[in-house]
C-alpha cells in the first residue's frame, strides 16, 4: 500500500477508534487522528506478527479491522497516560 494511501487508512481508523471510544482524551480531533495513523501502523505490524494479516491491500477488510483495533489501543493508552496527569 502507498504511504498516501496508509496515511488516509490512518486518519479513518484514527476518527472510527474516537467513535467507538469516546471520552476525554486530550489534544481534539488533530491529535486523535495522528493516534490514528500510529495505531493503524501498530495494528498493521501486530496484524502481521500474530494472525499473518497486514496492511497490504487498502480495500481489505482484514486492514480496516486491524488497522482499527490498532488506533483502539493507542488510543486507550493515551487516554489513559493524560486522565493519570490531570
Amino acid at each position: 500500500m502507498g504511504i498516501i494511501a496508509f496515511l488516509v487508512l490512518g486518519l479513518i481508523a484514527g476518527a472510527i477508534a474516537k467513535a467507538i471510544l469516546p471520552g476525554r482524551q486530550g489534544g481534539g480531533i488533530l491529535i486523535t487522528m495522528l493516534l490514528g495513523v500510529v495505531g493503524a501502523l501498530l495494528g498493521g505490524w501486530i496484524g502481521s506478527a500474530i494472525f499473518g494479516v497486514g496492511l497490504a491491500n487498502f480495500w481489505s477488510l482484514q486492514t480496516w479491522i486491524v488497522a482499527i483495533i490498532g488506533s483502539l489501543v493507542v488510543l486507550g493508552i493515551y487516554g489513559a497516560i493524560t486522565r493519570r496527569r490531570a
